[in-house]
């Protein structure tokens, strides 16, 4: 059985720091492709940032140079660091994982909230 967990949401002032993890309960060398999606009130699930397996990254335009996309192969983990948050940015945040085999994996998901 294949799980992504997510953790590290949380309420944060606008210009905040927060950091999200993904852990993966398999060698996340499996996942072609890992990243993570959000998905606001009333809004559809948008892509926020993807690895692939060699290390390129997809970043959607409206986190660009302030979110950073990373993994410990070591500890089968996707970290996404986000700074300078904006009240734009509350949503809850989404893992995802294309498995080798094509099928895609979803964690549970993690609330954001950028509020003073």
């Amino acid at each position: 059985q294949v799980q992504l967990v997510e953790s590290g949401g949380g309420l944060v002032q606008p210009g905040g720091s927060l950091r999200l993890s993904c852990a993966a309960s398999r060698s996340i060398f499996n996942f072609n492709v890992m990243g993570w999606y959000r998905q606001a009130p009333g809004k559809e699930r948008e892509l926020v940032v993807r690895i692939t397996n060699g290390g390129s990254t997809n970043y959607a335009d409206s986190v660009k140079d302030r979110f950073t996309i990373s993994r410990d192969n070591a500890k089968n983990t996707v970290y996404l660091q986000m700074n300078s948050l904006k009240p734009e940015d509350t949503a809850v945040y989404y893992c995802n994982g294309r498995y080798f085999n094509g099928r895609d994996y979803w964690g549970q998901g993690t609330q954001v909230t950028v509020s003073s």
